[in-house]
């Protein structure tokens, strides 16, 4: 897996880094929303892309928490460009009314902006007090910059990457660091997808 990776983008010091900053700046803002009452903050992770940022993310939130997932397909098999996002039914833990909460939306990599209109439209629909939005990665592309986010971690240049969380055909999530592959990993990934029952034609 090693040998698969072009050059480190974002090494996990760095990550760690900004990490506890996000935590502390919405702490900060959760804090002010709840006024006199206790705070206490609703947290949906865009699945899959996400869980290892809001598994970090989580632990800098002194703050009364809960989770609630919700999954979103965008980056089909070995795709490498997001595709038209729709939720998965069968992922989605959101009540029914979020009438009163303070609602975070957490996402991996923001790049067109379709999957986190895709959450928050269905989300506002459910009269959250407020909805924020939290992304690790903004790409340095139109859509994305002109795409409203409360928090971002890093804006990287328009390059595919994978670690942290983000994959590339279900692998590399566990890499702690966020990176650029190999043409040849890239080239052998979609051979891999290819040779699935169901595969690209």
């Amino acid at each position: 897996m090693q040998s698969d990776i072009a050059r480190v983008l974002i090494d996990r010091a760095a990550i760690a880094k900004r990490v506890e900053e996000l935590g502390r700046l919405i702490t900060a803002d959760i804090a002010r929303d709840g006024g006199n009452g206790p705070a206490e903050i609703t947290l949906v992770p865009i699945l899959t892309g996400s869980i290892v940022f809001v598994a970090d993310l989580v632990r800098h939130l002194p703050i009364m928490a809960q989770i609630r997932l919700i999954s979103v397909s965008s980056y089909p098999g070995a795709a490498t460009a997001s595709k038209d996002a729709h939720i998965r039914e069968d992922l989605d833990t959101l009540p029914r009314s979020l009438r009163g909460a303070h609602v975070l939306v957490i996402d991996d990599i923001l790049d067109s902006g379709r999957t986190l209109r895709l959450v928050t439209d269905l989300i506002r629909e459910k009269e959250p007090a407020t909805l924020r939005t939290c992304v690790l990665l903004r790409k340095r592309r139109p859509e994305a910059m002109e795409f409203s986010v409360d928090y971002t971690g890093f804006d990287i240049p328009d390059e595919f990457v994978v670690g942290f969380g983000l994959d590339y055909n279900d692998y590399y999530r566990n890499l702690p660091d966020i990176v650029t592959l190999r043409p040849e990993a890239i080239r052998r990934g979609l051979a891999q997808d290819h040779a699935k029952p169901g595969g690209a034609a």
